[in-house]
C-alpha cells in the first residue's frame, strides 16, 4: 500500500497552499552536552572528595533523570532531573533528595546544582 497525498482544495488564482506533515514528538527526553559537562563536572569533583562513588542516567519520554550513589547498591543520594513540561513554569531543572524533597528548582543549570556544592572547610 502507498502513501494517500491529502487532497487540498483552493480557490482559482489562490498560490497553492503549503501541507506539512507535523514534526514527531521527540522519543526521549536528554541533557544536551553543556548541561551534561556541567553536570560531570561537579560530579568528578564530589568523587575526588570521596563524596559520591557512582552515578545513572535514564533518558525517559517526559524527562532526564541523573542518579548520584554514594554506594553502587544505593537508593540514589540526589537527583539531578531536566523535565520540559515545567519549563515555563516552576524551571526545567530540579535537584531531588533521597527523601523525594526537592532541595532546588529553576531555569539555569548552574544556579540550581549549587545546592550541591560542599562549601569549603578549613583544615
Amino acid at each position: 500500500m502507498g502513501d494517500i497525498e491529502p487532497i487540498v482544495l483552493q480557490r482559482r488564482g489562490a498560490s497553492p497552499v503549503q501541507t506539512s506533515t507535523p514534526s514527531p514528538a521527540p522519543l526521549r527526553v536528554t541533557f544536551d552536552r553543556r548541561e551534561l559537562d556541567r553536570i560531570l563536572d561537579l560530579y568528578g569533583r564530589m568523587v575526588a572528595q570521596g563524596e559520591w562513588r557512582d552515578y545513572a542516567i535514564d533518558f525517559q519520554r517526559d524527562k532526564a533523570v541523573f542518579c548520584i550513589y554514594r554506594r553502587a547498591m544505593d537508593v540514589p543520594l540526589y537527583r539531578i532531573e531536566k523535565d520540559p513540561r515545567l519549563a515555563r513554569k516552576q524551571g526545567i531543572y530540579s535537584v531531588v533528595s533521597q527523601t523525594g524533597l526537592i532541595l532546588k528548582r529553576g531555569h539555569e543549570l548552574p544556579r540550581v546544582l549549587a545546592v550541591l556544592e560542599k562549601p569549603l572547610r578549613t583544615i
